[in-house]
């Protein structure tokens, strides 16, 4: 047994160990997996090679276990049979030449279609989103389906809360779904899922982590998505969560940070769409399908806006969402305005918007100043100097303000609004839902927005930005590095 203590041989095992893994590592990471990610992880193992491994096991499949990716086939392939049904209402005419190609990859990529005649408006106040929607709530008569990231019974949110017990009281179907990561790690969960419970609300998480029980996918997999049905008249999505603005933790509520929102409000022919967004993924955590839900009852509403919904996630094949916005950067003629509180982009999108410059099209980024992200906020820092380079305006949303709208408008006439940044991380890992707007008069309500958000904040200058201190350079850098590691 003197060979366990001989030094020479551990040291033997461990450069073949650390050859094996470095040869697996090269054949298998870059297959099916997009360059940078691939040289990210490699050189991760390549420094690190067992640290290295152990958190790509943990972390480095991007995709959804294999009965969850049937299951959401099972659901793309329904809604491409509904798509005739779902697709109502009448068009507006003269639409770009653009349009209807961008329409349709959205249809292949996400299966739902656009709908015309909709009512379309933007909630503006953290506060007043709640409030409207908690009246939408109290007026329902048949049922409310709540999907949030996050879901809390605090203080800013009890009139939420009021109005689903006494939905549930009268009788109404209250369905809830809500991310259970991002739930479990916040404050009041307890409290909000107890609540839940004594309401009679039917409530699930959404890929929930349960390892005991062969639940189990990549730990870092989210439903990120934001919506509200109340009986297939109104919708309401975007960026907001259903929490007090300073999502209740000590350190947020120590810094003073406070969450700026976007949400819009929806009736017509596209509310049956968001409704079968949140059916998706009811039927992916309970393999059932709730009775009492008529998704081709809907007529005309308050508008005639065209809306299309664009589901995306891991669960897709592609990234609809990225395509999405990289159609419409190449379409753009004039101008294109991006408000993202996490923007670390890909190569494909840096390329759509320094070409979209290169053209003559005025482009805007609206982020935050600070950030309670602080890799992601330092990963984005890093595109600055290369973006105001190639002639973007940035402008920073001042602290203590967290700006967390995430919208995209292009020209006059279209614009993006839901829940996906522009990163990475909303590109290939989350659940997000986006929604497609085409009309004036609904831009014309976003641009009243990006004009207080301008007002508000400081343009970022190229000279100034590039003198700040080395070592803020390096981190965000070293933080550019990991935002690959997908």
């Amino acid at each position: 047994m003197d060979w366990l203590l001989n030094s020479g041989f551990w040291l033997g095992a461990y450069t073949v160990v650390d050859t094996i893994i470095r040869v697996v590592a090269l054949i298998t990471i870059p297959r099916n997996r997009k360059p940078t990610s691939a040289m990210a992880w490699l050189l991760a193992i390549f420094l690190m090679p067992i640290p290295g491994l152990l958190l790509f096991l943990l972390i480095g499949n991007p995709r959804l276990p294999r009965k969850r990716r049937r299951i959401q086939s099972e659901i793309n392939e329904v809604l491409r049979e509904a798509n005739e049904r779902l697709e109502r209402g009448t068009l507006r005419p003269n639409e770009p030449a653009w349009f209807a190609s961008l329409v349709r990859m959205n249809r292949e990529l996400g299966a739902l279609p656009i709908s015309g005649d909709n009512g379309v408006r933007l909630i503006t106040g953290y506060q007043e989103s709640i409030e409207e929607m908690a009246e939408a709530i109290r007026g329902a008569h048949r049922y409310v389906h709540v999907e949030f990231y996050i879901l809390k019974s605090d203080a800013s949110t009890e009139s939420f809360f009021v109005a689903m017990e006494d939905a549930c009281a009268r009788g109404v179907e209250v369905r809830v779904l809500m991310d259970h990561w991002a739930n479990l790690v916040k404050p009041f969960h307890r409290r909000t899922r107890d609540r839940l419970t004594r309401m009679g609300a039917d409530w699930h998480y959404l890929l929930p982590l349960r390892p005991l029980s062969w639940r189990w996918q990549r730990p870092d997999l989210r439903n990120h998505r934001k919506l509200l049905v109340v009986d297939g008249e109104v919708a309401y999505l975007g960026s907001q969560n259903v929490t007090d603005a300073s999502y209740n933790l000590k350190k947020n509520i120590k810094r003073g940070l406070q969450w700026v929102d976007l949400m819009v409000r929806l009736d017509g022919p596209v509310v049956s769409s968001v409704d079968a967004v949140f059916l998706s993924d009811y039927y992916s955590e309970t393999a059932q399908t709730p009775s009492g839900v008529d998704l081709m009852d809907m007529g005309p509403g308050s508008g005639d806006l065209d809306c299309q919904v664009v589901p995306s996630g891991p669960g897709f094949e592609v990234e609809n969402n990225l395509r999405l916005f990289l159609g419409l950067m190449y379409a753009a003629q004039r101008r294109i305005i991006m408000i993202s509180p996490y923007f670390v982009p890909d190569e494909a999108l840096m390329l759509a918007v320094s070409a979209a410059v290169s053209r003559g099209v005025r482009v805007e980024l609206f982020v935050s100043e600070i950030s309670d992200q602080a890799m992601v906020f330092h990963a984005q820092r890093s595109y600055y100097e290369m973006l105001l380079e190639a002639g973007v305006k940035i402008y920073l949303f001042p602290e203590p303000y967290i700006l967390h709208t995430k919208t995209l408008s292009v020209d006059d006439e279209v614009a993006v609004i839901g829940s996906s940044n522009m990163d990475l991380r909303s590109f290939g890992l989350n659940f997000e839902v986006s929604l497609l707007v085409r009309g004036e008069e609904f831009v014309q309500q976003l641009r009243r927005v990006e004009d207080d958000y301008r007002a508000r904040s400081k343009r970022l200058d190229l000279e100034e930005w590039v003198r700040r201190p080395f070592r803020t350079q390096v981190l965000d850098n070293l933080a550019r590095l990991t935002s690959a590691l997908q």
